[in-house]
């Protein structure tokens, strides 16, 4: 029994903010219920290639995108831009704990699915709304995608090679991050109201939105810039606040090196066979480390070209200075550490047998994350789903295939 799996999720959302909050309760054990539209679903069921293929090697048309953030929950389609549908949403509604939605602003009201209507029916409901600006502001009803929040929240003024250095010029984080960090508070701020209500504050608004969650995780950066008025500008892969902090050629590669300390920057100056530098006046803090980067860190790449990645983490991990290689994936998923943690492992899946799944961060003693089901089908549980929650007999589901609701 997951920690959760005393909740009803209803699951509106789509592609990844929401969906990803929705599994993340799954995973605790809440029963998940993700409505969808009748024939396309979930935005993200067409991003590929690559799509899941089965013990054919055939494509089942099940996208990666999609099997990454919808595992454990249950699909039911339903047409809500149809009365039927509608009331079948309300119906499910209020017999809820939590709704997810990340339509945009007002977007549910011309359907009577909005917080205000369903409050009516469940003054219980915890009602998460996820858009890219929020509810209120001259920005609230413009769309938005993790690409342009990172962009206009200043995630990719701080990202990229810096000015002048060939290949200058912004760059997005590799991952829809902003996104998946929206996931995360949301799931916070759903966890904290559940917390409220069972003090017998009842359900209330959760208005979540990428570009204040973009902005709030710009963290010391943001600091930096409040503090001093001067916005930081983009350093690659080098810190503002922390010098040696970053990649470093090596004799067959690159390695990342991490100093967080005056006694760390020591050891490794010794490991470099320099070890001259820490006593350097210009060195011998990271203060003024800092202020001399333009000369020290040519110093060292100079250095660390004659050593390879792996003698460099083998002798610096011996003196308990911090780096590590630049994984690629392959590498990652084939590293003892992530192999240990089981942090790749597989469900069963109706169409492809198996398919991957990344596993949950989470790690709970008493009440352990379980994997109980492969993200499903399109419309997978309609009927099971229906009939279990709301009564729904053989022939109500004939009347509403008819009127395509389902």
């Amino acid at each position: 029994m997951g920690a959760l799996s005393h909740l009803r999720v209803l699951d509106l959302s789509r592609v990844l903010a929401g969906p990803w909050a929705g599994q993340i309760l799954a995973d605790l054990g809440a029963e998940v219920i993700k409505v969808e539209r009748p024939g396309n679903g979930d935005d993200t069921r067409a991003w590929g290639p690559p799509f899941l293929k089965d013990a054919y090697g055939e494509s089942t048309g099940e996208a990666a995108y999609y099997l990454s953030a919808n595992r454990n929950k249950q699909s039911v389609t339903i047409d809500f831009t149809k009365p039927e549908g509608q009331r079948l949403v309300r119906e499910l509604a209020a017999k809820s704990d939590i709704l997810i939605e990340n339509f945009k602003v007002g977007g549910l009201k011309a359907y009577g699915l909005d917080y205000a209507s369903l409050k009516k029916a469940n003054p219980q409901l915890i009602y998460c709304s996820i858009t890219g600006f929020g509810q209120t502001g001259p920005y609230a009803k413009r769309a938005g995608y993790d690409f342009m929040i990172q962009g206009l929240g200043g995630l990719m003024s701080l990202t990229g090679r810096p000015e002048g250095e060939e290949g200058a010029g912004p760059v997005k984080v590799g991952v829809a991050l902003t996104d998946i960090l929206t996931g995360l508070y949301a799931t916070v701020a759903m966890l904290a109201a559940l917390a409220h209500r069972q003090q017998g504050g009842g359900g209330q608004h959760i208005d979540m939105a990428l570009l204040d969650v973009q902005v709030a995780c710009l963290a010391n950066q943001a600091m930096n810039y409040l503090t001093a008025g001067v916005s930081p500008k983009r350093l690659g892969n080098a810190h503002p606040n922390i010098v040696p902090y970053q990649d470093f050629p090596t004799a067959d590669g690159d390695f990342i090196l991490t100093v967080g300390n005056d006694s760390q920057f020591r050891r490794f100056a010794e490991v470099a066979g320099r070890p001259q530098w820490a006593d350097d006046p210009r060195f011998a803090s990271n203060k003024q480390r800092v202020a001399n980067r333009a000369v020290l860190v040519p110093l060292i790449r100079q250095a660390t070209v004659f050593k390879t990645t792996a003698q460099w983490v083998e002798q610096l991990e011996a003196v308990g200075v911090p780096c590590g290689p630049i994984n690629d994936l392959a590498q990652v998923f084939s590293d003892p550490q992530v192999q240990a943690r089981g942090l790749a492992f597989e469900l069963p899946h109706v169409l492809a047998g198996l398919v991957p799944q990344v596993a949950s961060p989470i790690r709970l003693s008493e009440t352990p994350v379980e994997y109980r089901n492969a993200p499903p089908l399109l419309g997978e549980h309609t009927q099971e789903v229906l009939g279990r929650v709301l009564g729904l007999g053989v022939a109500d589901f004939e009347l509403l295939r008819q009127a395509s609701v389902l």
